[in-house]
């Protein structure tokens, strides 16, 4: 069992552990209480701890070796236990903190948006609805966090939400990370709100001098019931006259302290945080401790299914033919390149140099956009507006339009060096294409040499389009820390546990744990349980954010 250790052979080793356990074996004081062990077939911790380090012959040998003997199993719920034990008992303390705003409203807005939506809402979308209402009736702010894939009707799940806080007398907030999909959002809720009689804005950088002046001072008067807009909205001249409800759009866009000041802007108003980069349930709810979290996982009906192919440099003549063949028919294409100035170092070719060379030699008779991360905002703004208009055919771009707006014309996207991009990035590249009535394609255009990991996930691009299995496939390729990236860095480290490989047991222990604290919030028949978790485990979550 135990590796080698400088200076002490691996038999003097065991020969210590085997005293240390048979010495104080028994004494190991249990923390578990015995309702929740019997609950959760858990055998005692003294038992664990002697089969782990010193198993008998009648425990499956494999199971040990993978870590999945009853010893494992009840050393790695505890871990689990603990961290979720944690989670619930910051969770209460906030709830208990803020006082928020409870919505009795008769949902008649509601009413009269389902009689002007031109589809019905589908069944993902009621049943999300139902949770961010029961939500909104609660005394205290509402925490939520809104995941659905690409094109699964977010929005408009927000804006039935946005109306029962409007129909109280209260005002709304909805932050996007750019002024292309604030203005998008704009577009797609305005003909709604102006139909149910509420005067809605758009507030960005955009809006200035005596324009800026007017609609600030209508805002803090409480006669506009809707601001959609970017990082302007939290500028310390916006004042709201009763901000109710905040959407956040594509949260991981901002910092925390910008989500914060958006919310300080309001008396503790109703959060709903809206993601279209999925993430397995039950690791979003720990790594997003303080957050309920609702999954919208299906898309609406009449959606085009993508084809994915990979190309490889040999085949690029065919890739671009099927790039020519879909504009010729009237459609318009992306093509997406991972850098923005040629590095020699990796290769790679340069947006910039691309568009040039693909204008002049492989599609002289078409025109050809160029968009990428070092453009001034306004200037990515009129080539998306060119785009979206129609004026141009092919979009060259980096990864800037990763979160962007929708053209329902665009039928292809060619991503060059798709080895190079990760798989929750290649998957929301795709989503930029399929969202009109034409069939779509996405081509992976895939450079040797390649790792086996890159290997893996061009393979499930091409299986699958669904982003939840994607997003777990990307975890077991990645592994949780990688896969998290800086939202991982609040989360303490855990010895045994493993947050992928043990989703299953991570969700046994959040339900026991909260279960627990909704019974007993301040853990009053748990001494035992309540000091470890406050010596141990309170300080250790601290630093995972509300979203």
């Amino acid at each position: 069992i135990y590796p080698a250790t400088e200076g002490m052979p691996q038999k003097q080793l065991r020969r210590i552990m085997k005293q240390v356990i048979d010495t104080y074996g028994d004494k190991i004081e249990e923390t578990l209480p015995p309702a929740l062990r019997e609950r959760w077939r858990l055998i005692p911790l003294s038992e664990a701890i002697r089969q782990v380090h010193f198993p008998d012959d009648s425990v499956d040998v494999e199971l040990l070796n993978a870590q999945r003997s009853p010893g494992h199993r009840r050393l790695i719920f505890e871990e689990l236990f603990f961290l979720e034990l944690a989670l619930a008992l910051k969770r209460q303390g906030t709830l208990e903190e803020k006082r928020g705003i409870a919505y009795h409203g008769e949902g008649k807005l509601q009413e009269k948006l389902r009689r002007l939506l031109p589809y019905r809402l589908t069944a993902a979308q009621e049943r999300v609805l139902e949770e961010i209402r029961q939500d909104m009736r609660q005394p205290h702010p509402m925490n939520r966090l809104l995941q659905g894939d690409v094109g699964s009707g977010k929005t408009i799940v927000a804006l039935f939400a946005l109306l029962t806080a409007i129909e109280s007398g209260y005002q709304a907030a909805i932050m996007a990370p750019t002024e292309i999909l604030a203005e998008q959002h704009y577009l797609t809720l305005y003909p709604y709100l102006e139909q149910l009689g509420y005067p809605m804005a758009l507030l960005t950088s955009n809006v200035r001098g005596t324009r800026r002046e007017a609609l600030l001072s209508a805002i803090a008067r409480g006669e506009i019931a809707l601001v959609i807009g970017t990082h302007a909205l939290i500028q310390e001249d916006v004042r709201f006259a009763r901000l109710g409800f905040v959407v956040i759009d594509e949260q991981h866009r901002f910092g925390v302290l910008q989500r914060a000041s958006l919310m300080q802007k309001g008396y503790h108003p109703d959060v709903l945080v809206m993601t279209a980069t999925p993430i397995p349930r039950t690791l979003a709810m720990t790594v997003y401790g303080d957050l309920d979290v609702s999954v919208i996982d299906q898309l609406p009906p009449g959606r085009q299914p993508i084809t994915t192919r990979v190309f490889y440099e040999k085949q690029r003549e065919r890739a671009y033919q099927l790039v020519r063949s879909e504009v010729e028919a009237g459609r318009q294409a992306y093509l997406v390149y991972p850098l923005v100035e040629e590095s020699e170092k990796l290769e790679l070719k340069a947006a910039t140099e691309m568009a040039t060379r693909l204008q002049q030699e492989t599609f002289p008779q078409f025109s050809i956009g160029l968009l990428h991360g070092r453009m001034r905002s306004e200037e990515k703004e009129a080539v998306m507006r060119a785009f979206a208009a129609g004026e141009i055919d092919i979009l060259v771009s980096t990864t800037v339009i990763e979160v962007g707006i929708d053209i329902p014309n665009a039928s292809v996207m060619l991503i060059e060096h798709a080895e190079r991009f990760g798989l929750a990035q290649l998957h929301q590249l795709r989503g930029r294409v399929g969202r009109g009535p034409h069939r779509s394609y996405c081509l992976l255009l895939a450079h040797y040499p390649m790792s086996e990991e890159a290997r893996q996930r061009l393979r499930v691009m091409v299986e699958s389009q669904d982003g939840f299995y994607i997003a777990e496939r990307d975890l077991e390729i990645r592994g949780p820390g990688e896969f998290m990236g800086t939202r991982q860095s609040g989360l303490p480290e855990l010895k045994l546990a493993d947050l992928v490989r043990h989703q299953q047991l991570l969700q046994e222990a959040r339900q026991a744990a909260f279960s627990l604290v909704r019974e007993d919030p301040k853990l009053q028949s748990y001494p035992l349980l309540r000091a470890v978790v406050q010596r141990d485990w309170l300080p250790r979550v601290s630093l995972i954010e509300v979203g």
